[in-house]
């Protein structure tokens, strides 16, 4: 069993004033089941590729093991190659017989490996990385957020094959993933890291108890530090008040003094400043003892939503659906039935390729009164029937076309500028990033922007696709809050398991 030692790892990208990772220090085995997890935005993937050596830091990573990444780099060219071609690329160590194996330890077919790689699903491309990644040993494996973009069969592979291996650090924000194949947490606090054995949801439940004694310890301290104060600011009033009264008295309002009385008044009045000085001391006690206290703490800011009220109970109704586009012969669905009523959370699931974003697109069409308009290649039968006047608050899977200033953005979009600082704020942006291009955003930060607009737009029905791609799990249950406070009516195509238990009101399956 071999080691990671960091000690002092600092990186800052060129060109950029704040540091990625800054004094970072931690110890894990090689042999560990490590799930990663902290804030978009806290260094994560960076972390990743400094141990990968793509970048030059300062501190130190010591370690005797070598270190592969997923997922690999697929370029455009690549997609026209087979997954055995690339493989070669990828692992040059690797034969394929190894793959072959890991391939059956993941469900899937060797056959795979012989088709083009543009032509596999998300679910094939990342089972194939997988195995190849897994193929050989005597590596501490490095995989970064596996299950973006996966239908839940396939996560349930992605699970299932990772819980029967061992030695990798998982980048994750998905918690059923986590809490099934982790045995550490490797954890980016706010301001420090942490190692914990364990899965998310044993980190998280000590985590809150801490966070808990935390403000506990606080709110005790701030409470001594006021009363210290109070007793500080009477008794140097008296002390001063006292002094004041050495020089100068009235003989006949005060017989009972004379210029000896000097000594004593001054004798008390050290006393009581000696012992202001002892509160003073206390103080800075209490007050160092404070410090760090709350530096780790999540402080989640509660989300607010405007939903608005239609004056119709049912929003969307669809009998005996059909969708398929011009360009194929192929039927995504037949005879599907669902409705929307006001207040309902319709969580869309199925696999990938089954038609969720298609059944949006057909819905966002039908509303503006543009069936088959703003997508000229979607054939739609059966029954589709929107409510008229509706207003639509939509956020894309896609956030490729997110480019430069937040500002300039909120121009096109015609949103609030204020306002949607104000929420990106409360998604634990810091102030910085509004300077920056969007492109330069991570895809969690691009992600909240679309998430934000969403938020500030009052609409009578929310829909959303595939909302929590690269979005980390604090913000999860911030929006999982936010949610089931404000129910508002929603569709939402989403593959988290945990994200559907708690918001769904119905789930459609798309076969």
């Amino acid at each position: 069993m071999a080691q990671i030692q960091v000690s002092n790892l600092t990186f800052a990208y060129e060109g950029n004033a704040d540091y990625a990772l800054e004094n970072v220090s931690f110890s894990i085995d090689t042999n560990w089941k490590t799930g990663l997890i902290g804030r978009n935005g806290k260094g994560k993937t960076t972390l990743l590729k400094l141990l990968m050596g793509k970048y030059d830091y300062s501190g130190s990573i010591t370690t005797n093991v070598a270190f592969d990444y997923f997922p690999y780099i697929v370029k455009d060219d690549d997609l026209s190659k087979t997954a055995e071609e690339l493989a070669g690329g990828w692992k040059p160590q690797v034969e394929l017989w190894q793959v072959i194996v890991q391939l059956n330890m993941i469900h899937m077919d060797a056959e795979c490996l012989y088709r083009p790689f543009g032509s596999l699903s998300f679910g094939e491309r990342t089972r194939i990385m997988l195995a190849v990644l897994f193929a050989s040993k005597n590596e501490l494996l490095l995989i970064d957020e596996p299950t973006n973009h996966l239908d839940i069969r396939a996560r349930e592979c992605v699970k299932e094959y990772l819980s029967s291996k061992k030695g990798f650090i998982l980048v994750s924000h998905d918690r059923d993933l986590l809490d099934s194949v982790c045995d550490h947490v490797l954890v980016m606090n706010r301001e420090t890291i942490e190692v914990q054995s364990g899965n998310f949801s044993s980190w998280w439940i000590n985590k809150e108890r801490n966070d808990s004694f935390a403000i506990s310890e606080n709110e005790k301290h701030m409470k001594e530090i006021s009363k210290l104060k109070a007793a500080a600011d009477r008794g140097g009033r008296w002390a001063d008040k006292n002094e004041n009264t050495k020089i100068g008295f009235d003989p006949v309002k005060e017989h009972d003094r004379n210029i000896s009385t000097r000594a004593y008044i001054g004798a008390k009045t050290k006393k009581m400043q000696s012992r202001v000085k002892s509160y003073q001391k206390r103080m800075d006690r209490e007050i160092t003892d404070k410090e760090g206290l709350l530096k780790d703490i999540e402080k989640v800011d509660d989300l607010k939503l405007t939903p608005l009220k239609y004056h119709k109970e049912l929003l969307v109704n669809a009998y005996d659906l059909s969708l398929r586009y011009k360009s194929s012969d192929h039927v995504l669905f037949e005879n599907m039935r669902f409705s929307v009523k006001q207040g309902d959370r319709v969580v869309f699931t199925g696999s990938n390729g089954c038609g969720k974003s298609s059944i949006i697109s057909a819905i966002i069409n039908r509303s503006a009164n543009e069936e088959q308009t703003a997508n000229t290649e979607l054939i739609v039968t059966g029954t589709l029937e929107v409510a008229s006047g509706m207003i639509i608050s939509y956020v894309s899977q896609d956030t490729s076309f997110l480019s430069g200033s937040l500002s300039s953005y909120c121009k096109k979009e015609k949103l609030n500028e204020s306002l949607l600082y104000t929420v990106l704020r409360k998604l634990d942006f810091e102030r910085e990033q509004f300077k920056k291009d969007m492109r330069d955003f991570s895809e969690g930060q691009k992600k909240k922007v679309l998430i934000a607009a969403s938020l500030i737009t009052p609409a009578h029905l929310y829909i959303w696709d595939e909302p929590l791609n690269y979005i980390d799990v604090f913000s999860r249950m911030q929006i999982e809050k936010l949610i089931m406070q404000f129910k508002p009516t929603m569709i939402i195509v989403e593959h988290d398991v945990r994200f559907q238990e708690i918001v769904a009101t119905d789930r459609v399956y798309v076969q």
